[in-house]
């Protein structure tokens, strides 16, 4: 399984990616060995996920997300269940 996920940084500010290991991958950033974006915004915490089939269909959904405002973000967030 493959998933796109937005991270909540304690500075509020909202990174998002993509991995095949939710937790590793959580585990990963809030040690400080994840993307440089969350190094200097520890600790964050996980707010959105999506479960795809193939790592391709999490990158095309990461570039989706990535290109929506912040609101549009927001609003997706506020729907999930996560």
């Amino acid at each position: 399984m493959n998933f796109t996920y937005i991270l909540k940084c304690s500075d509020g500010t909202l990174y998002c990616g993509w991995t095949n290991d939710l937790e590793k991958r959580l585990k990963t950033h809030n040690s400080g060995k994840g993307a440089k974006y969350t190094r200097s915004r520890l600790p964050v915490e996980l707010v959105y996920y999506e479960g795809f089939e193939t790592s391709i269909e999490a990158q095309r959904r990461e570039y989706q997300i990535k290109h929506l405002t912040r609101e549009q973000k927001l609003k997706l967030i506020e729907k999930s269940t996560c």
